[in-house]
């Protein structure tokens, strides 16, 4: 059976233009790195990739997980009926708020820790004073 790598770029470069996305947001979304994305869409290189590979940049495209492997092994694509909305990610800015929120979370849990401390430092004083 031949794999058709041309015929994945294709539809993945189609996809990705009419979502109106740059292969670093496809990445992120499918968590794939963009190196691998860039050598699918320009069909630099042609190797076996993981199933797993291709389901995760089908479904960040919107389509059925299957959507890809189809392309691939040049079938019928019978999941273009089931092109759903894209994966959603989180936007430069809720991404900037999750990290702030994780610092502070970090903090919080440090000075919690210090506190901790503090307390049985002053338990032990206060018990050998007895």
């Amino acid at each position: 059976m031949s794999e058709d790598w041309a015929a994945v770029a294709t539809a993945m470069t189609q996809r990705v233009r009419e979502l109106g996305w740059r292969q670093r947001e496809l990445a992120e979304r499918s968590g794939v790195s963009q190196a691998i994305v860039r050598e699918l869409q320009h069909h630099t290189v042609e190797r076996r990739r993981s199933p797993r590979t291709l389901a995760a940049l089908s479904t960040a495209l919107g389509w059925h997980p299957s959507h890809l492997q189809e392309v691939l092994r040049g079938e019928p694509v019978t999941t273009m009926d089931r092109i759903a909305e894209p994966a959603a990610t989180f936007t430069p800015d809720a991404r900037s708020r999750l990290n702030d929120l994780d610092e502070h979370v970090r903090g919080i849990a440090t000075r919690l820790d210090e506190l901790t401390t503090e307390v049985r430092t002053a338990l032990r004083q206060l018990r050998s004073t007895r």
